[in-house]
């Protein structure tokens, strides 16, 4: 924790300065960051009460009705009765009020373009997954569109460094696990039949948040393998919408039940497998990861 904390501190200091936060004049502008940040909630509202731009922007009621008092006096904003309620005045932008936004917001955005410019297209992506990441974990129940892609290039390394880690740490699983899945994960890529298999990758506004694996096993059979999803992730659906998807795949390739494997610890997953129509057709007791566990077999039938 300690280390987490000095991280995120450090990172604050660095961006506080690296962005102008404490800048009389914010990029130049007759607006500090705070003001700057007001006028834009304002023009994302529309016509918006004050009380929903303290909420929203967590700011002391005072200190954005002096902003606000500023802001008309240099008519930036107007305020107004609300139609349905004329004890509320609703705040919007004056035509210089969204003026002075538009030049802030160029400003903004050609310092930011001026940063990456230093980056290439790798690197630019993986410093926005990074920031994406750093906001669903900060803020689990933030927006965020859920989106289902087939895997591309350098996926299978990904799902198998993250799920080995993942169950290390919630479950102990160790090298014996992360053995198995660099092989499953190798296997699929090298023997991968178009039309009859594939792996689908659950992503949270890009950032990889989950996945799943159908491979072909003869005879009319496919598996399910290596479903997980990330725990910023969960509660959003991503397991549903991918098993769901592998099942609608599976029965459009023409299989006539898909089967898989997994253990009775695991409970949400079980949970998951059994409302999407998957029913436990064998248990057995074995130690391939290192410690005794219940493997369960479960199969759904297609036709």
């Amino acid at each position: 924790m300690d280390h987490a904390i000095a991280a995120v501190r450090r990172f604050n200091r660095f961006y506080t300065q690296a962005v102008g936060a404490l800048d009389a004049r914010f990029l130049g502008s007759a607006l500090n960051l705070a003001e700057a940040r007001l006028l834009f909630e304002i023009d994302r509202h529309e016509a918006v009460p004050a009380r929903v731009l303290q909420d929203s922007l967590a700011m002391d009621p005072g200190y954005v009705s002096r902003i606000l008092a500023r802001f008309e006096t240099r008519d930036w904003i107007v305020r107004a009765p609300d139609p349905d309620d004329a004890r509320i005045r609703l705040v919007a932008l004056t035509g210089t009020g969204r003026s002075v936004l538009a030049s802030v917001d160029r400003r903004q955005r050609d310092a930011v373009a001026e940063r990456l410019s230093r980056l290439g297209p790798l690197e630019q992506a993986d410093l926005t997954e990074a920031l994406t990441r750093a906001r669903l974990l900060l803020e689990p129940g933030a927006a965020a569109e859920l989106t289902i892609r087939t895997f591309r290039t350098g996926d299978m390394g990904a799902i198998a460094a993250r799920q080995s880690r993942l169950y290390a740490e919630s479950r102990g699983w160790g090298v014996k696990l992360e053995i198995i899945e660099g092989q499953v994960t190798t296997d699929f890529l090298r023997g991968f039949k178009p039309g009859r298999e594939q792996c689908w990758v659950a992503e949270l506004d890009g950032v990889m948040a989950g996945s799943v694996f159908l491979s072909d096993e003869g005879g009319g059979a496919a598996r399910l393998r290596l479903l997980y999803v990330e725990p910023f992730a969960r509660g959003r659906g991503a397991g549903e919408r991918l098993v769901q998807g592998l099942v609608a795949f599976a029965r459009a390739a023409g299989y006539d039940r898909i089967t898989l494997w997994t253990h009775t610890v695991l409970e949400t997953a079980r949970r998951l497998y059994a409302r999407q129509g998957f029913r436990i057709v064998e248990t057995a007791m074995h130690e391939e990861f290192g410690t005794a566990l219940q493997g369960e077999t479960w199969r759904i039938d297609l036709v």
